[in-house]
């Protein structure tokens, strides 16, 4: 099934059937991609953000090999379907996010306990908990994923820079139901590669793009949920109409997720007019006083708004 061969269905938990990937890459240590891919533009924060996950994930491997985690697949509960979760309707959903720092504002919040606010965006209305488990410049990491997934009912996103599948592995190992693919960071092959094997592994994908051509190419990819990031990692700058120019790009049975310059209601009530099925919004929720009545206050902003879908 797939270039992959899993022979997996979607939803299957990854035993012996799905695991041929898994011991395919026995003994082959992930690349560290210090340049771009051939043909790729990668920005030089993305790049190097690329390559550090790379290695975190190879001395991460050197503890953990592949038999390890599959073994730990069998364990995990099977996923749920974000999809179902993000799908769109009559109020915008939010895709809440765990995130300590980031490259562009530092440190902004301790989260000494990130189970405990995922409980807070779930209290508030989220319809999915993004966790950042890249630990260089974000402080994440696998366990607090682990974490949020024992402590909510919602679907978690594993949000890291992926380029391996040995990071998608892990990621449903600890009990991730989506992924992130950055096509920027991506070959085709890669990214179509990454994309199907998350889905043999019954998880969804979150395809990011920055560009009508990357959007193109997480389509191709075989994209059903595909996010647009107001951020441009070259120089870190927000356009928060990015998402706008690119929503009629995306095709009506694809859900459409407006990433960054979510600061306050407003600014949620400006994507969903502009199309977006769901906002992704993370600073204005860490470093408020309440997450819960914060992240309700974005939902309710943005009722009356939105464009039919077919």
């Amino acid at each position: 099934m797939g270039r992959l061969g899993l022979g997996c269905r979607r939803g299957d938990r990854a035993r012996r059937g799905c695991g041929h990937e898994a011991r395919r890459l026995r003994g082959r240590r992930p690349e560290v991609r210090r340049q771009a891919p051939r043909g790729v533009v990668v920005p030089n924060v993305l790049e190097t953000l690329v390559a550090g996950a790379l290695e975190d994930a190879a001395t991460r491997r050197l503890d953990r090999p592949v038999s390890d985690v599959e073994r730990d697949l069998d364990r995990v509960a099977s996923p749920l379907d974000a999809l179902e979760f993000l799908a769109p309707g009559d109020r915008v959903k939010v895709l809440a996010e765990v995130k300590r720092a980031s490259p562009s504002r530092g440190s902004m919040a301790a989260i000494e306990d990130p189970a405990s606010l995922a409980a807070d965006y779930e209290r508030g209305g989220a319809s999915t908990i993004s966790v950042l488990t890249e630990g260089r410049k974000f402080l994440g990491s696998l366990a607090d994923l682990e974490a949020v997934k024992a402590r909510v009912a919602l679907p978690v996103l594993r949000k890291d820079f992926i380029a391996d599948p040995y990071q998608v592995l892990e990621a449903r190992a600890a009990g991730a139901d989506l992924v992130l693919l950055i096509v920027a960071a991506l070959e085709q092959r890669q990214l179509v590669e990454l994309h199907e094997l998350a889905e043999q592994l019954g998880m969804r994908v979150l395809v990011e793009a920055h560009s009508g051509d990357e959007v193109a190419r997480g389509l191709d990819a075989g994209a059903r949920i595909l996010g647009v990031n107001a951020r441009d990692l070259t120089d870190f700058s927000l356009d928060r109409d990015l998402f706008g120019s690119l929503a009629d790009r995306i095709p009506d049975a694809v859900v459409r997720v407006a990433e960054s310059a979510v600061a306050g209601p407003a600014d949620v009530a400006h994507y969903r007019a502009a199309g977006a099925d769901v906002v992704l919004v993370g600073e204005a929720l860490v470093t408020g006083a309440d997450p819960a009545a914060t992240l309700a206050s974005f939902i309710a902003a943005a009722d009356g708004l939105g464009r039919p879908r077919a």
